[in-house]
């Protein structure tokens, strides 16, 4: 039981290093030494048909909200 356990477990942690070795191997390789974009505001295909991140739209949006002004606002009346 012991042994099945550590062998599964050796397993994982192989596999895990085999993809973290072939990511490192990516951007190295690569002529600008990043990692792959896989944001929708990166992509301009999804750009030009006028699809973008609600993160992204968000930050725009809060951005261009009208700004209250806090001075001389009261929760009570009393």
């Amino acid at each position: 039981m012991m042994n099945t356990i550590l062998i599964t477990l050796l397993v994982v942690v192989g596999l895990l290093g085999l993809a973290f070795l072939g990511l490192a191997i990516q951007v190295m390789f690569k002529s600008d030494h990043k990692f792959p974009n896989m944001h929708i505001g990166g992509n301009k295909n999804m750009l030009s048909r006028g699809i973008t991140c609600a993160q992204s739209w968000d930050k725009i949006e809060q951005k261009n909200a009208k700004k209250i002004p806090y001075e001389g606002l009261h929760l009570s009346d009393q």
